[in-house]
């Protein structure tokens, strides 16, 4: 895990998982040092990553006054139950949905959670957080936010897309790839996150996005993507050719059982396919 500044007061707690056969994807977490600090997910629910400590490079937890859950998915709920107890002042933000999702493993504390639809924001003492759902995510229950005070978008799963490396994915910034890299990555990426958009309205999907192009914020913040500074207009045409994009088509058992074999002492490793 690697932490960074991005912007005047917000920080990266960046992570990654490699996908075999196509990067590393980040999984990173974002701490906003607004007069009421907010923690913006809560990093991988894996057995060897300790988000508190991780946190604490950043912030006393105890001083940790939101914890802004875009969605419930496992690897941005990691370090929540932990973190709860390490700032005992904070509360969740998280919709109706989010809640009763938590609660399928563990259920949240409901006198510690706050609920916030897209649309509303949120007062944390020096700037409102104003909630929104992205154009592209994998769940119902995804509210990203934007910082009016620094320009910032948080987007949730939106803009994604695997990385080359670890070092990339977890260090890097999104300007580091080519243009045409990004657009391929964060086109697979949505597809594969995403699938239900080769589906919908093409015309109706395009109207969701023209809210955030219209915000034009300044630096965006994806779970799944290096930071990405002054390249909201490019990102954006990207995901608006989403709908007409090839869908993407996982690995079979036939690519397992190929990849697992090259696992085996002495054999040649797999192609990606």
């Amino acid at each position: 895990m690697d932490t960074h500044k991005v912007g005047s007061d917000t920080t990266v707690i960046a992570d990654s998982l490699e996908i075999p056969g196509m990067g590393h994807i980040p999984v990173n977490a974002y701490v906003l040092t607004s007069r009421e600090p907010v923690v913006v997910d809560t990093g991988l629910s894996v057995s060897d990553r300790d988000f508190v400590a991780a946190l604490r490079e950043v912030i006393d937890p105890a001083d940790v006054r939101w914890i802004w859950l875009t969605h419930p998915d496992r690897d941005h709920t990691g370090g929540i139950f932990d973190l709860l107890i390490a700032a005992p002042e904070a509360r969740v933000v998280t919709t109706f949905l989010g809640a009763g999702i938590m609660t399928t493993e563990r259920p949240l504390p409901m006198d510690r959670v706050y609920f916030l639809n897209p649309g509303q924001s949120l007062d944390v003492g020096d700037r409102m957080l104003r909630a929104f759902r992205p154009p592209l995510f994998d769940s119902p229950a995804t509210v990203g936010f934007y910082d009016d005070r620094t320009r910032i978008c948080f987007s949730s799963d939106c803009f994604g897309g695997p990385m080359p490396s670890a070092e990339l994915a977890e260090s890097g910034h999104a300007n580091d790839l080519k243009p045409e890299e990004l657009r391929g990555a964060q086109l697979i990426w949505a597809t594969l996150d995403s699938p239900w958009v080769h589906v919908v309205d093409p015309a109706k999907y395009r109207a969701t996005i023209q809210p955030l192009r219209s915000l034009n914020p300044e630096i965006v913040l994806c779970t799944h993507l290096p930071p990405a500074v002054r390249m909201t207009s490019q990102m954006i045409d990207t995901i608006s050719m989403a709908p007409d994009a090839d869908p993407f088509v996982g690995p079979d058992q036939a690519a397992l059982e190929a990849m697992l074999k090259s696992f085996e002492p002495g054999s040649t490793p797999a192609a990606a396919t």
